[in-house]
């Protein structure tokens, strides 16, 4: 086959760009009226463009399709005109080219003035003469460059796909063609050569020809005084061979003559691009498919004939069928109506049923027999992400007053009732007041995007109200989130107070407590910041609203003018580290220059950081009030973003080292941390104390952010520096007790075993990625933990990652697959996978809140975040199928090869760097 040349082209549906033209000028002459005619016709002599060939016109440009306008005309500026019309103005109409029909065409009209009126005029305006350009050829190629175009006198251009004003005579086959002895079309020199400079004209425009400035303006100018003799000549010519067309169409059984046009000719300019654009309409995606299940051939009893052998052409693959259809030709139908609507007939039939049980007289004392109750419990059983059938919302609503003292089953009722119907929802109000407590976990449920009903966000504030500030703080990330689905107007004048009970609940809140203010605030401004197209300027409207309003509250409280002061002075605190941070990552220094830069600044005295009165709450945690910097402890890191580390004396007399960090979004780990410390609340109401030590995060900017500094090292590091098992070697090191297991004091190899078995479960469910042993810590007093959540929910930047990291090097310090420490770890992973999988509500309800954030690895598919989480928890299989199931992830992690050699790499790798 021959191979075909490559080519690049662009598709008009992609093109977001406005259409525009350029009127460039008006060649021709025609006739001018006799001075007797004009005397006797007042309608005529008063019209410019008979008094004068050079007479002021202005033009009008509209764009049309299917014989409709789809844009209103825009019109040239006034010009004055003396030896030429001559326009040369850009005119940009309201509408993009992507947005453009096929049959897209401009209608362009040239109006003279008259004040006696006159046929087809506009007030004062006449139509001078019009025509119809399209914007597509007939190749569907986007037209583009000069284009001439006839010009109908006294006719205003229509624009309809039959138009009788075109800007281009379309040739019939046959006409024109020349008899024996009949020359085919008239000669004319001058003519020719102006139509051969318009064609090379072109292709300088185009780029075809090399610019030579000097000898283009050499030749400009010949153009340019040789164009106005040569243009009379090819009109003439034209004019020729237009009458010639003509007379052969009329001697022809043509349906329709060719529309003859003036002795005029108007000369556009049209848009170049660097690529040939293309006709594309915009696709919609595909009608809904019928979700009903076909049957195989087999089952169905149908005889199908089998699919024909078809032999397909070289670099053509067939499209695999499915198992289903693959037997053969059964065709699945399209269905509008599927899934984009109710299905007429089960609406009915749900009317008629609840209409049984709208009014609740006779459902109050309705009861459930033994086979209902039963599935209403398993109803009930279903995690939040189970979507019910129509006949189990029939049930629950059947049976809803009886439900009322279930406390599971109020987010199931919210489900199940039609909030479209206003008479169904005022009844279900009704019901909702009479409901027993909830749980927090169903209350957040009820805050997410699905719910939109005020009374039923009403009353999942009523429940967190009873929440203590401790709780609050572990679902506050979450809470802000949720804002965005409150109804909050940005325009309206009120306090958001009015329009949102969650944010009333919430500015309450922070206003009375200085650590919830202090996250409240931050969250808050972190929201505003986010500038990316996903959040959108109503969502950022909402927060800065949200902002003002808790700042106008703090001044109504005794005190508050201080904690607004306090906030100001957090925010230009982190100001001075970010130009210091922002500085050293742009400087073109080495690690040591860089670190001396960094001690020069803090220490200056003008940027008041060696001492800071009064003490100011540390945002990262404002349980600690930071005095001032030292110095001396800054340390800058070798890595891309070049964080530094900076040590603060606080009030207690201790120090508090935190890493600051530009240019990278820590939300992302922010929110990771956040679900550990709720993990390690959840799993400590269980009695079950895993010793977790997640360091404190807090994002300030979507560019920028504060950390903990524990100290502590890699697991590379330490094997690095202590050779084979080195892990037991640090421990022993740090913690030496002779009498001890394994030679190192009980405690501290009771907190890395604990430590190890909570990590490994929570980093497995939440299915963070890119373990190495870089990003695994063990600080001396047996504390492990992971930092660098860069990948979660089950994306890994490295092939074939197991799910769970579980790595020799910890099972090693534990003493071995074999000891007795290794099946205490086991049995602790256990309990804290079947602690958590109880709890699996609270943890998908909080990332559903969370699908909005701007979480990179979240919104690349927000849809599917929540049933990732799910799908760790295992919900489907029994607690025993689960923990063998768990039990056999930590058998094939630990004994996988691809993780050890992945390790390997990444640590000959790191050396090398270094």
């Amino acid at each position: 086959m021959p191979i075909m040349e490559p080519f690049s082209f662009a598709s008009s549906d992609q093109l977001n760009y406005p259409v525009s033209i350029r009127i460039m000028s008006l060649e021709g002459e025609e006739t001018p009226i006799p001075f007797s005619t004009l005397l006797e016709r007042p309608d005529l002599r008063h019209i410019g463009s008979n008094q004068s060939p050079h007479s002021d016109l202005y033009v009008t440009v509209q764009v049309w399709a299917g014989s409709k306008p789809l844009t209103v005309p825009v019109q040239t500026p006034y010009k004055w005109f003396r030896n030429e019309r001559k326009w040369s103005e850009w005119l940009t109409l309201p509408i993009d080219y992507s947005t453009l029909p096929e049959n897209a065409r401009l209608a362009i009209t040239l109006w003279d003035l008259s004040p006696t009126g006159g046929e087809g005029a506009h007030g004062h305006a006449i139509p001078f003469g019009g025509t119809t350009l399209p914007l597509f050829d007939k190749d569907n190629q986007l037209s583009k460059g000069r284009q001439q175009c006839f010009v109908y006198r006294n006719k205003q251009a229509d624009g309809n796909d039959d138009t009788e004003t075109p800007a281009f005579i379309p040739r019939r086959s046959g006409v024109g063609a020349s008899k024996k002895g009949t020359p085919s079309s008239v000669v004319d020199n001058d003519a020719e050569e102006y139509d051969r400079l318009m064609d090379l004209l072109k292709k300088h425009e185009m780029g075809e020809i090399p610019r030579v400035d000097w000898l283009d303006q050499l030749a400009f100018r010949v153009i340019e005084k040789r164009g106005y003799g040569s243009a009379k000549s090819s009109l003439r010519l034209k004019a020729i061979q237009r009458q010639q067309e003509a007379l052969a169409s009329a001697n022809t059984d043509a349906p329709k003559s060719i529309p003859v046009p003036s002795d005029f000719l108007l000369t556009v300019e049209l848009p170049r691009f660097d690529f040939p654009v293309v006709f594309a309409d915009h696709e919609y995606p595909p009608p809904p498919i019928s979700s009903l299940q076909h049957l195989s051939s087999s089952q169905s009893g149908l005889m199908v004939k089998p699919t024909p052998d078809i032999q397909l052409g070289p670099g053509i693959s067939r499209i695999d069928a499915d198992d289903e259809t693959s037997t053969g030709r059964l065709i699945r139908v399209y269905d509008p109506e599927v899934s984009a609507r109710d299905n007429p007939a089960e609406s009915k039939h749900r009317r008629l049923v609840r209409s049984q049980h709208r009014n609740g007289i006779l459902d109050k004392d309705l009861k459930p027999n033994a086979k209902v109750r039963d599935e209403l419990n398993q109803i009930m059983s279903y995690p939040p992400t189970h979507s019910l059938s129509p006949e189990e919302k029939d049930l629950i609503w059947k049976f809803r007053y009886w439900l009322t003292r279930n406390k599971k089953a109020l987010t199931k009722f919210v489900k199940s009732v039609n909030w479209l119907d206003l008479s169904e929802a005022r009844s279900a109000v009704v019901v909702l007041e009479k409901w027993t407590d909830i749980d927090v976990d169903d209350a957040l449920e009820l805050l997410g995007p699905t719910f939109s009903n005020s009374a039923v966000r009403a009353f999942a504030v009523k429940r967190l109200r009873k929440a203590d500030d401790n709780e609050l703080l572990l679902y506050l990330l979450q809470l802000v989130q949720a804002l965005k689905y409150e109804h909050i107007s940005p325009q309206s004048l009120q306090d958001v107070s009015q329009d949102s009970s969650l944010a009333r609940f919430l500015i309450t809140r922070a206003v009375s407590s200085l650590t919830l203010g202090n996250y409240f605030y931050w969250y808050v401004m972190v929201e505003i910041d986010d500038r990316s197209s996903e959040q959108g300027q109503d969502t950022r409207e909402i927060y800065t609203k949200v902002a003002y309003d808790f700042m106008a509250e703090l001044d109504k409280q005794p005190g508050g003018q201080e904690k607004r002061k306090t906030y100001k002075r957090q925010a230009e605190w982190i100001r001075i580290l970010s130009q210091v941070s922002g500085e050293v990552k742009e400087a073109n220094e080495s690690i040591a220059r860089r670190t001396d830069r960094v001690k020069h600044f803090l220490a200056d005295p003008k940027n008041e950081l060696v001492t800071i009165d009064p003490p100011l709450p540390l945002p990262l945690d404002p349980s600690f009030m930071i005095t001032g910097v030292i110095p001396e402890e800054t340390i800058v890191f070798k890595s891309s973003l070049h964080p530094i580390k900076v040590a603060f004396k606080t009030t207690s007399g201790t120090k508090y080292p935190l890493i600051f960090k530009t240019g990278d979004d820590l939300r992302q780990d922010q929110l990771v941390i956040q679900i550990i410390m709720l993990m390690d609340n959840l799993l400590q109401k269980e009695n079950l104390d895993l010793k977790l030590s997640p360091y404190k995060i807090l994002a300030t900017s979507t560019s920028a952010g504060l950390s903990q500094f524990v100290p502590s090292m890699s697991f590379q590091g330490i094997l690095n520096k202590y050779g084979n098992n080195a892990a037991l070697a640090y421990l022993k090191q740090n913690n030496p007790d002779s009498n001890g297991p394994l030679g190192l004091r009980k405690e501290t190899l009771d907190t890395f075993v604990k430590s190890c078995a909570g990590y490994c479960v929570i980093t497995y469910i939440l299915g963070v990625g890119d373990r190495h042993l870089d990003n695994l810590l063990l600080s001396p007093d047996g504390h492990f933990f992971h930092a660098d959540f860069g990948y979660i929910l089950g994306r890994d930047p490295k092939p074939f990652a197991p799910v769970m990291k579980l790595s020799k090097e910890m099972v090693d310090c534990m003493g071995g697959v074999n000891s007795e420490h290794y099946r205490q770890f086991k049995q602790y992973c256990f309990l804290a996978y079947s602690a958590l999988r109880k709890n699996s509500n609270l943890i998908l309800n909080l990332f559903s809140l969370m699908v909005d954030a701007n979480i990179p690895d979240i919104k690349l598919e927000p849809d599917k975040a929540v049933f990732k989480v799910r799908d760790r928890f295992h919900l489907e299989l029994s607690e025993e199928e689960a923990i063998r199931n768990l039990e056999k992830i930590m058998e094939d992690s630990l004994n996988a090869l691809v993780p050890v050699m992945i390790d390997r790499l990444h640590g000959v790798m790191q050396a090398f760097r270094t």
